[in-house]
């Protein structure tokens, strides 16, 4: 089974995909395929260079083939993104990382579609 998950509550990124999710993919003991993961709010900055966390992950994304996407506006907020909602770039974050909107998280997705999303 294909999963995406979106992190929206405060700390998810840190604590349940960083603590949980991350070593379990890294063991290869998650018992799914995580095709996605799209970052709101806070859980943004674990993308950012240098963020332990955030290289781990994007490493595994790089062999995995997960997608990594942060909400535009929450990452411009946030400082990790440049640029105007809808027309953003990353900036200082770990490699791999897309920025964009939900439109973009479709279509970055439509070539490897999850059976499942959840929101953590």
């Amino acid at each position: 089974m294909k999963v995406a998950y979106i992190l929206n509550t405060p700390n998810a990124a840190n604590y349940k995909l960083g603590d949980m999710i991350l070593p379990q993919i890294e063991k290869n003991e998650h018992g799914v395929d995580v095709v996605g993961i799209f970052f709101f709010d806070d859980n943004c900055l674990i993308l950012q260079k240098n963020n332990p966390k955030g290289e781990r992950l994007s490493k595994i994304a790089k062999e995995k083939n997960i997608l990594l996407m942060m909400c535009d506006q929450c990452a411009i907020h946030r400082g990790v993104a440049t640029g105007e909602p809808g027309n953003a770039k990353t900036s200082q974050t770990v490699e791999n990382v897309h920025v964009g909107c939900f439109p973009d998280l479709y279509a970055a997705l439509s070539d490897n579609m999850p059976d499942q999303i959840i929101s953590l």
